[in-house]
């Protein structure tokens, strides 16, 4: 039995602003440059810095997600599977491709410039629903959000020699 398997996970820095076009069908679509850093001890102990440039392409409602809230500097973890693009070239007719990352899930993380979230678990993703300027980032307020608390059960208040097993 043949298995495949093509996911990708990527954590880095937008290189550029995101660009919203749409198809003739009217689905967003935007390429993002992200660079991931890596850091490699060097015999001498020298460390030296590598990084390595990925093109990613969101579609639909992520392609305008990232258009509104992400900028260049910003982080980003991005979710999704590889694609070889080919083509003829105009110029010289030889064949040209391209590997690239096609995100099918998407979460802003802080970066250069970016606030980091209050309290841990607290997401840095936009809200859902709703048209894109009913909640402006000046409008936000600061800080946690309150944590719903749970309904209590007054079975479960007994005391610890009250249980029966």
């Amino acid at each position: 039995m043949a298995a495949y398997f093509n996911r990708v996970l990527l954590m880095g820095n937008l290189t550029r602003d995101p660009e919203v076009r749409y198809t003739p069908k009217g689905t967003a679509v935007t390429d993002i440059g992200i660079a991931i850093n890596r850091v490699i001890g060097g015999e001498e102990g020298e460390r030296r810095e590598e990084v390595t440039y990925v093109d990613v392409t969101l579609w639909g409602r992520q392609a305008e997600i990232a258009q509104q809230y992400l900028t260049k500097g910003r982080g980003v973890f991005i979710e999704g599977r590889l694609q070889l693009d080919t083509w003829d070239d105009k110029q010289t007719g030889q064949k040209r491709s391209k590997l690239r990352v096609v995100g099918e899930n998407m979460q802003m993380l802080p970066g250069r410039g970016a606030p980091v979230p209050a309290a841990e678990g607290e997401h840095a993703e936009p809200p859902t629903g709703g048209s894109a300027g009913a909640n402006p980032p000046s409008a936000r307020r600061s800080g946690p959000a309150p944590r719903p608390q749970p309904a209590r059960d007054p079975d479960l208040d007994a005391e610890p020699d009250d249980i029966p097993f």
